[in-house]
């Protein structure tokens, strides 16, 4: 699945991407290292994969966890 890096914090290596419809998904350090980037910018393209989330008891949550994130090539 294709989405733009939203925003990335190299301490964390953490972030937000959106998806193309606009829907905001997080990313955490895993997957920020699973995809073997050393940094990421707003606005580049990339690839993520996901799996479903885990909802909490009271049906809050994302309904995606990013694996992956990493550069889109063509």
């Amino acid at each position: 699945m294709q989405a733009t890096a939203y925003t990335y914090d190299p301490e964390t290596r953490s972030g937000q991407v959106l998806l193309d419809d606009g829907t905001p998904v997080a990313f955490d350090a895993p997957a920020f290292d699973a995809g073997g980037l050393r940094l990421l910018r707003p606005g580049q393209r990339v690839r993520i994969e996901t799996e479903p989330a885990a909802k909490s008891p009271q049906g809050a949550g994302a309904d995606l966890r990013i694996t992956l994130v990493t550069l889109q090539t063509f």
